[in-house]
This record gives structure tokens, sequence and C-alpha cells, in this order.
């Protein structure tokens, strides 16, 4: 017993002197930490949570996922290990939490923000150096909750976010908890709230970590949000120039066919191009209709205008890959209907708004008029599209799919 007691005594010893830096006093070592702790707190992010707050937290998701528990339970998910829910499904869900009084929306494109009004207060507020707080919750793809706290000194602003998910036996965990100060934030005249947090930055990291986002709060109009759902949603500005270049029906040559076939494939049935299908190329008959059917052209141009593989006669198709695309925030950007105006030839003319989330976080990072005509049945035609204000100078030059001009 005696061994026992000295070995035990040593052990406890050493361990006491593992903690300690040699030469260094207790209140050398209080100084330390204290520095350590301010200088995360310049640093902005990873900033400690109280506990309080903690559980409010967790408290809060849980008891919005308690709301949704049986509309996620029944969902139909799919084979695949990453859930991602219907369209429907979440939009149900948000029906559910707005209930509650709070603020939600949903990752969906074009969501609507249920409660806004709190949030919007909360931000005219902070404008003025009001301090206060506000609560924003986002329902995710995969049915998990985003919870997020803006909390607001009068001076910085802070974010406190939360996420809940849920386990394969559909109970809800918290996956992660974090307190972040907001490096900059706007709120504009048309509903957006943009900010960007505050990251790691070289060269404590060696790539650019995106720190910015947009929330809608204020709602979209319906008959825009339409719009915007029938007529640019699945265009967008990647692998594709209708949307980011001028032409007409006069001036249809640069328009880039090849690359723009798969996004009139979607719009029109509604779901991915089976790009396995045309590993040889898309026949001449399919790929000129479906053109046709929304671009005032001909067969004869279209012959003349995109690329085809002269040895089996089929247009050429290509997915988008680092030999024929270089990324850039610009083709992250999603269309947005802002305004309509009635022509007198039967045209209607769109404009449009290129809403980028990424880096720039800009609600217009180029604006252009996009002109359709709407027939009975309402189908419809792109007539023509106009880039304003010199905006084709500020984004980057489009890059063919395939070919070059």
């Amino acid at each position: 017993m005696l061994v026992m007691v000295t070995v035990l005594v040593v052990i406890l010893c050493a361990c006491g002197k593992e903690k300690e830096i040699p030469g260094e006093s207790s209140e050398e070592r209080a100084e330390s930490i204290g520095k350590e702790e301010e200088q995360q707190w310049e640093k902005g992010y990873d900033l400690p949570v109280d506990e309080k707050e903690r559980k409010e937290a967790e408290a809060d998701c849980k008891w919005m996922m308690e709301i949704i528990h049986d509309t996620f339970v029944h969902a139909e998910k799919g084979e695949a290990s990453d859930v991602t829910l219907s369209e429907e499904t979440i939009l149900e869900m948000q029906d559910k939490l707005k209930e509650t009084g709070e603020p939600v929306y949903s990752s969906l494109i074009y969501s609507s923000m249920g409660n806004y009004e709190k949030a919007e207060d909360y931000l005219k507020e902070c404008a003025k150096g009001k301090s206060g707080s506000v609560i924003i919750y986002e329902i995710q793809f995969n049915g998990g909750i985003a919870r997020r706290k803006y909390i607001f000194d009068g001076t910085d602003m802070y974010i406190l976010s939360a996420r809940g998910v849920w386990n394969r036996e559909g109970i809800p965990r918290m996956e992660y908890i974090s307190f972040t100060r907001i490096k900059e934030w706007k709120y504009t005249e048309k509903g957006w709230f943009g900010y960007e947090v505050c990251v790691p930055e070289p060269p404590e990291v060696t790539e650019i970590v995106d720190g910015s986002s947009l929330v809608r709060i204020k709602p979209m109009d319906e008959e825009y949000q339409e719009m915007s759902e029938k007529c640019v949603r699945f265009i967008g500005y990647k692998g594709n120039n209708l949307l980011c270049s001028d032409w007409d029906n006069g001036h249809m040559e640069e328009l880039d066919y090849n690359g723009l076939y798969e996004y009139l494939y979607q719009m029109k049935y509604q779901g991915s191009f089976s790009s396995e299908n045309y590993l040889d190329g898309i026949p001449p008959e399919e790929f000129e209709s479906l053109i046709m059917e929304y671009l005032p052209v001909t067969a004869e141009q279209i012959r003349e205008y995109a690329v085809i593989d002269e040895e089996s006669g089929n247009y050429v198709w290509e997915r988008l890959g680092c030999l024929n695309y270089i990324p850039n925030f610009f083709g992250t950007s999603v269309p947005e209907v802002t305004d309509i105006k009635e022509n007198g030839d039967g045209t209607i003319t769109l404009t449009v708004d290129a809403l980028c989330d990424m880096v720039i976080c800009n609600e217009a990072v180029i604006t252009h008029e996009l002109t359709v005509r709407f027939a009975e049945d309402g189908s419809f035609q792109y007539i023509g599209n106009l880039v304003l204000d010199n905006g084709i100078q500020e984004i980057p030059k489009y890059q063919y799919r395939v070919g070059s001009r």
C-alpha cells in the first residue's frame, strides 16, 4: 500500500507539472489566456458561446423540429444517404412553423419569409443604432432547422448560429453551435439582408473562405415570383449566355445553342437532363425542335450557328468541366424578375436582376431586360435580351461550351 500511495503521489505531481510552463507564474498564465481570448475576439470567429445562449438555441431547434416531426417522418426521402425533401414537403413544414409567429423561410429558391415583419423591424432599428436581437429560422433541404440569432449591441452585430438535424431514427440532434461577429451588413430597399461574417484569412488558411450571405426578408411580389419560376429559374447564368448577352431576333448568332439545350430541356420537362442518353451527341430533330420551341430561329440558322459533329451529324454536347468552364462567382447568380412591362406588340419585357450571395454579396450584379411572347396555351418564346448600364463589361467574358466565337 505504501508503494501504491507513493506511485499515485508521483503521478499526480507529474500531471500537475505538465500543465505548467516552466518559469511562468499563475498570474502570467492568466494574462496569457486573456491575450488569447482578446485576439480571438479581434478575429471575430469561433467566439465563446454563453452557456445560457447555448441551451436556449438547443431548446429552440428541438422545439421547432418537434412541430414538423410528423411531416418529416412521413415524407418521401428517396434511397440516397443524403436526404433531400421535395418542395411541397418543405413548404408544408414552413406553413406549420409560421404558426409560431417566428420569422421562418426555406432554402428553396425565391423562398418568402413568413412573419418577416419582426426581422425587418429589427434591421430598421439597428440602422438607427438601436441595440436588440432577432431569431430567424431556415428550413433546409434535408429537413433540418437552422436557427440564427442576430445580436446588435449598438455598434457591432453578431450571429449565434445553430443547426438541428435528424438522425436515421427521425430523432433531432444538434449538429453545431457557433458565435461570430458580422464584419459588415446592409438592409436594402428591395428587402435583402446582406452581411459578411468574420472568417479565417490568409496566411491562417490557404484558400479564401466565403463569409457572405444574402437573406430575403421582404417577400417577392407573387407575380414576379411566378415569372421568375417560369421564365428564368432554369436558365440562369452558368453554362449558357441567353440572359447575359445582348441579342434579338435579328441577331442570334452569338447565342451558345450547344450549351443552352440542356437548360431548355430541364425547363420543358421539369427534370434533370439525361446526359447518358446523348454520349454521341444530340440528334438534329430533337435539338432543333426544342431550340425552335423557345427561340424565334429556323433549323437552317441553328445548323449555321451551333456546333455539329461532321461524322455523326449530331449536335455536340459536352458536360461542363475544367476544360470548358472556369468557375466564377457570377455563374452562381440567381435571376430574379423585379418588374414586368406589357408592350404594344403582344410581348412583355421582364426586368431581371442577377442576384449573387457569394463573396460579392450583390442583389444585382447585372440588370437586364428579357422580352418574351406568351401564347394562349401558356407556352412562350424568348424574343430578346438587353443587358443594361454597360453590365456586360462588369462580368467575366462568356466561355462557350464547345467551339469558340
